[in-house]
């Protein structure tokens, strides 16, 4: 469902990174996201939540072979999976497409979004990320996790001077999502993304 969220030209900074920490006698990883995949022209942006393990390994967003986002992007703008990395990157940019995470890092065994630990979750600076993109006009969550975390975390930190954008949640494109099959999460995506790509 489409929604109107107030979000500001400016966020949070982020804290500074950190070292692996030990609890209950085993290493939690402290998982770092990546930065944004933009341009000044961008008019959507997608925003997960953290970069999994296999993404983390491979420096790429949704690395994961059986992640739904790669395929939905070759759908809706030719980003397929069987592209080269940066030539996926330069098709979502040149299709107005921005791409980020809510969170910089966090504390987390294995790549579950419920396995982060919530208080060392550090937020990504979108005050920042909003004052030099204005004209992103929709964002569009990639799952629960993301949109809860924004709503909870980045918008009561917002000043009362802000911009209203429209946004929707849609279904994760993660293999975690068994609920939704890649024909159903392909509709949702394109059904909500589609209008916004069009002309492009």
């Amino acid at each position: 469902m489409v929604s109107r969220v107030r979000i500001s030209r400016r966020a949070p900074s982020s804290s500074r990174a950190r070292p692996d920490r030990v609890r209950d006698g085993e290493a939690v990883p402290f998982a770092r996201g990546f930065p944004p995949v933009s341009s000044p022209d961008a008019h959507v942006l997608v925003l997960g939540s953290l970069p999994g393990e296999a993404s983390i390994a491979a420096r790429q967003y949704y690395a994961q072979p059986r992640n739904a986002f790669w395929p939905i992007m070759g759908e809706l703008v030719g980003a397929a999976p069987h592209l080269d990395y940066a030539e996926r990157l330069e098709r979502l940019r040149a299709s107005g497409i921005a791409l980020w995470d809510v969170l910089a890092a966090g504390e987390r065994r294995g790549s579950l979004d419920s396995s982060i630990v919530p208080s060392t979750m550090i937020i990504n600076d979108f005050r920042t990320f909003f004052a030099t993109h204005r004209r992103i006009r929709f964002v569009a969550f990639n799952g629960t996790m993301a949109s809860e975390l924004f709503r909870r975390r980045v918008l009561p930190t917002l000043p009362p001077e802000i911009a209203a954008f429209e946004s929707a949640r849609l279904p994760s494109t993660s293999p975690a999502n068994a609920s939704y099959s890649y024909a159903r999460k392909l509709e949702a995506w394109r059904a909500v993304l589609g209008p916004y790509l069009a002309g492009r």
